[in-house]
């Protein structure tokens, strides 16, 4: 090497420290980079994106051709720093050499490539897939010695090499990644998917409505009392029951009751023949809404009772209320609330003790308790741990609750509002 000139040994040597910069930065660049999305741009057919994806399964054989070519080109700056020390300054330069040359690959080769190759790796890592596809054939037997020493090494250590994990991502985790995509996905989109995620933790119990609330047609009332009950339900099935309404004998189609009306055939006996042609559908408490939801689909129905361990009802569930969990509430006017909310003129609203706790959520964005009672009289009870008279004033978190009205041991209405400038945590306090 005496006789090449020291300006080209300095310019190989810097030539050097840049592939030692490539190999530093593209390996950072290829294990940093999102791999769903390089899995979509790999399945639009983006050519990088593809061989950039071979690439990362087989990860031994990248490592391996990465670490064999930034070794290699770092022993040769070593090298050629040597020669260049002992030709200008002999031996007293070649531990300043050294210093200096393990300064700049530090710098220069090592901290401040991967650095840009962690913020932009797919600036690096697409273009730089073409390179190792190249190199990993090129060098397959040099690789492929490498690789067995090492995937030896790890089978001894108890370490398999045949399977690449997928990492896919847990329910928590795409929890999170929805969170972080504001600038990609609208916010109510964003709250829906949530909203589906959430549907395997909440079960048929916490949106049913309660046993004592639902609407249903004693085929032993009295006549008129059958008919006005049909003439003004709001709703479009009714289970049909005879005494109470753990005896039920059908569900009833509005359209069916209707078609009889219109006709003059609807007798107390056709009544309950049009109720018997839909059997009743029952299913046990706990059930989740993801397993309920697929089942509502499978058995073509749209809705449920909910029978307990003893098979006695506790409530019943819709195939809309399924929906409204993941899409807020159905109306035709965005600016109506839930029917037992009433908001008053000063902000405050009026609440049925009975309502739900997750549908008070939803509808006016408020952030009671979901892991405890399911109504709002039952989170009054619980944090009062008494039945509250008329008057009494409570705290819950950020929310003034006064009570209206309270009958037969429970909470019948409530006035809340907000208060600003609240703690978010749950307080209780009597006044």
């Amino acid at each position: 090497m005496n006789d090449i000139p020291i300006g080209l040994l300095i310019a190989i040597v810097i030539a050097l420290i840049l592939l030692s910069a490539f190999f530093s930065s593209t390996e950072t660049a290829l294990m940093s980079i999102n791999r769903y999305r390089l899995r979509h741009k790999a399945k639009s057919g983006h050519r990088s994106a593809r061989l950039a994806e071979a690439l990362l399964a087989r990860p031994d054989r990248l490592i391996g051709i990465i670490l064999l070519g930034n070794n290699v080109v770092n022993v040769l700056a070593a090298t050629l720093t040597s020669v260049i020390a002992l030709r200008l300054g002999g031996e007293p330069a070649l531990a300043l050499a050294t210093g200096i040359l393990t300064i700049v690959l530090l710098i220069c080769g090592e901290v401040a490539p991967k650095t840009y190759g962690a913020l932009y790796p797919e600036r690096l890592a697409l273009p730089a897939a073409w390179v190792y596809t190249v190199l990993v054939r090129a060098l397959y037997p040099l690789v492929w010695l490498a690789n067995l020493l090492a995937n030896g090494l790890l089978r001894l250590l108890g370490v398999s090499t045949q399977h690449v994990s997928s990492h896919p991502l847990s329910a928590e985790e795409l929890r999170t990644v929805l969170a972080e995509a504001n600038a990609v996905i609208p916010h109510r989109h964003q709250r829906m998917l949530t909203s589906i995620l959430d549907l395997e933790k909440i079960t048929v119990d916490d949106i049913m409505i309660p046993r004592h609330d639902i609407a249903a047609i004693d085929i032993e009332d009295d006549w008129d009392d059958i008919l006005e009950a049909l003439r003004t339900t709001p709703h479009t099935r009714l289970p049909v029951c005879k005494g109470n309404i753990d005896n039920v004998i059908g569900i009833l189609h509005m359209k069916k009751v209707a078609h009889a009306l219109a006709r003059g055939e609807l007798t107390r006996s056709r009544l309950a023949d049009l109720a018997r042609q839909r059997e009743a559908y029952f299913i046990p408490a706990g059930t989740t809404l993801n397993t309920q939801l697929l089942n509502f689909q499978r058995d073509r129905r749209r809705i449920a009772l909910i029978v307990d361990e003893y098979g006695d009802i506790q409530g019943l569930v819709t195939l809309e209320d399924i929906l409204e969990e993941i899409v807020g509430e159905f109306t035709s006017d965005p600016g109506t609330l839930h029917k037992d909310i009433h908001r008053e003129a000063d902000g405050a609203c009026v609440v049925s003790g009975s309502i739900n706790v997750r549908v008070l959520n939803r509808t006016l964005g408020w952030n009671l308790p979901t892991d405890g009672p399911r109504t709002l009289n039952g989170v009054i009870l619980e944090y009062l741990e008494t039945i509250p008279e008329p008057g009494t004033s409570l705290r819950l978190g950020d929310l003034s609750v006064e009570i209206l009205q309270a009958a037969d041991n429970a909470v019948k209405t409530a006035r809340i509002r907000a208060i600003e400038a609240a703690q978010p945590q749950f307080t209780k306090g009597v006044a």
